[in-house]
C-alpha cells in the first residue's frame, strides 16, 4: 500500500519540463521589480548629484583663479584655465542633464498603477536611458555597466507586460518623447549652470583679443 501511495505522489508530482514551461509562462511579479528598477535609479542620481558637486566645486576653484589671472594681467594663463573651465562646465552640464533625465524616468515609474500605464510610461524611457548612457561615456564610467542593467530590467518588464496585455508599442511616439526629455533635461541643465555662474569680467583688451571662449 506504501508503495502504491508512493508512486501515486509521484506521478501527480509536475516534472521538470513542465515546471520550466509554468516558469516561462509566467514571468515574475511587475510591482517587486518596477520598484527595484526605481530604487536602482534612486541610487544613480544619487551618484550623479555627488559628481556633479564634485564638478561644480572644481568650476568655483577654476572660475576663481581666472578671474584672478585676468585682475593680474596674466592673460596666457587666464586662458588656459578659462579653457580648462569651460570644459568642466561641459561636463557638469551633461552629467546634470543626465541626472534630470533619470529623475523623469523615476516619476513616471512612481505613477504607474496598471498594466496600461506602464506599457504608456516605460515605452519612452528605453529611448532615454539610451540617451543617458550615451551622455555618460567617458564621464562616468562606472555608471555604464549600472545603467545597463537597469535598462534591461526596464526592457524585461516591457517585454512580460506585452505578453500579458499584448497590446502595441508606438515607437515612434515613444521615441519622439525620450528625445523631448532628453532635450528639456538639457535645457534645464543648461539654465542651472547660468544661474550658478555668471560670465567672465572680460576686459577691453582681452575682449578685443578674443582670447577667452567659454561657450
Amino acid at each position: 500500500m506504501s508503495d502504491f501511495s508512493s508512486k501515486w505522489k509521484k506521478e501527480n508530482e509536475p516534472s521538470l519540463g513542465s515546471r520550466i514551461i509554468d516558469s516561462i509562462k509566467t514571468p515574475p511579479p511587475l510591482r517587486p521589480r518596477i520598484e527595484l528598477a526605481s530604487k536602482q535609479i534612486g541610487v544613480q542620481i544619487t551618484k550623479l548629484d555627488a559628481n556633479s558637486a564634485r564638478l561644480r566645486e572644481k568650476e568655483s576653484v577654476l572660475f576663481n583663479k581666472v578671474v584672478s589671472s585676468i585682475q593680474r594681467h596674466e592673460r596666457e594663463h587666464a586662458n588656459m584655465l578659462a579653457n580648462e573651465l569651460a570644459e568642466v562646465r561641459k561636463m557638469d552640464k551633461m552629467v546634470t542633464s543626465a541626472k534630470l533625465a533619470l529623475e523623469q524616468i523615476a516619476l513616471r515609474l512612481s505613477t504607474i498603477q496598471d498594466l496600461g500605464d506602464i506599457t504608456a510610461m516605460l515605452s519612452p524611457t528605453m529611448g532615454i536611458i539610451k540617451g543617458v548612457r550615451t551622455q555618460l561615456t567617458g564621464l562616468v564610467p562606472e555608471a555604464q555597466s549600472e545603467i545597463g542593467e537597469i535598462s534591461d530590467l526596464l526592457s524585461a518588464i516591457l517585454s512580460d507586460v506585452g505578453q500579458v496585455n499584448a497590446a502595441p508599442i508606438n515607437f515612434d511616439t515613444a521615441n519622439e518623447e525620450a528625445d523631448k526629455v532628453l532635450a528639456e533635461a538639457a535645457a534645464v541643465a543648461e539654465q542651472s549652470m547660468r544661474q550658478r555662474f555668471p560670465d567672465l569680467p572680460i576686459t577691453e583688451d582681452t575682449a578685443t583679443e578674443g582670447e577667452y571662449d567659454l561657450a
